[in-house]
């Protein structure tokens, strides 16, 4: 049963950011391990759609992972989405051909009660006014360098390349994103990302860092890892048991969520307001080349960025003005 808390989340979930309305068709998707929030928002969805369903499917592998055809199919015969699933399906084929359709999606991957309740309750207005700023600045930028004291300098290429501005809030005929979120990204030029990342937040489907994680990238792709723990190492494994592509730089974001709060919750940790986000793997839902069944994202805090010569975050503080 879901507390009063969850039930009202997940109302604003559906009505303030996606905006369905009473004569929409609403799926919720979900997995066994996030059934109590997959639950909560169907029971939402009965009272503010038409007509409202609920699959579950077995928890997918990797982040990225597809869905089962029949449950692509069913995705694009309904006016909205929303899934509440342990990894991520927002780049996958599925998605992908459903917003193609008209489906707006919303997805939720490894959202937990604390930090769905806890991000949802940001101004969506002040989340917009930031993404507008840094996109509009973004949108005339050549290279991105990120640099903080525990020893990232990274050079990335984003030169005409589409800037993405992810609010949480989708409202119209074809949009989809991470609700909740606050995020601006792109996806860097493939091949042309150089110099060193320290991860010191925490790692997607890793959860918190217990010590940071330096990965050498060469020519748009990490080469080599290291750290004093065991997740240097496995990260390593994972990018490399899935092919060569795994280890390449698919994006790069910046959070805009003030709300937002780094707890080992990669949906939440990514939004965070003056972190920056590096992800490796697929990112042809942004506009990139690579085409592979992973995605994981690795934050980075404190980051001092310049778009350009222009300095926007020093030391993980915006000064868009």
């Amino acid at each position: 049963m879901a507390t009063l808390k969850l039930k009202k989340t997940a109302q604003t979930a559906l009505k303030d950011y996606m905006g369905v309305s009473e004569d929409e068709t609403l799926l919720v998707l979900s997995d066994e391990p996030m059934r109590e929030i997959g639950m909560a928002l169907f029971e939402a969805g009965k009272s503010l759609c038409y007509e409202a369903f609920y699959l579950e499917m077995s928890p997918r592998k990797l982040n990225g992972e597809e869905p089962p055809d029949q449950i692509a199919g069913f995705m694009k015969n309904v006016d909205v989405v929303i899934a509440p699933t342990s990894k991520s399906i927002t780049h996958t084929n599925a998605r992908r051909e459903a917003s193609k359709q008209g489906v707006r999606i919303g997805t939720m991957p490894g959202i937990s009660i604390e930090s769905m309740t806890r991000c949802l309750s940001a101004n969506p207005d002040e989340i917009i006014e930031i993404n507008e700023k840094l996109s509009t600045i973004l949108r005339n930028t050549k290279e991105i360098r990120v640099t903080t004291k525990l020893g990232t300098d990274l050079l990335i290429p984003i030169k005409q390349r589409r800037i993405i501005s992810s609010t949480g809030v989708l409202r119209n005929i074809g949009e989809s994103g991470n609700i909740p979120s606050g995020e601006v990204y792109v996806a860097p030029i493939e091949g042309k990302t150089n110099g060193v990342v320290v991860i010191d937040g925490s790692i997607a489907g890793f959860g918190l860092v217990t010590s940071p994680v330096t990965i050498e990238i060469n020519d748009g792709f990490a080469e080599k890892f290291y750290g004093k723990t065991d997740e240097a190492r496995q990260l390593e494994k994972t990018l490399q048991d899935v092919g060569k592509y795994a280890r390449a730089v698919g994006e790069f974001g910046i959070g805009t969520n003030p709300k937002a709060k780094i707890s080992g919750d990669i949906l939440e940790d990514e939004k965070v307001l003056g972190t920056v986000h590096i992800a490796f793997g697929n990112n042809l839902s942004m506009g990139g080349k690579l085409s592979v069944p992973i995605h994981i994202d690795c934050i980075i805090k404190k980051p001092t960025v310049f778009a350009d010569d222009e300095k926007i975050i020093a030391a993980g503080k915006l000064i868009l003005d």
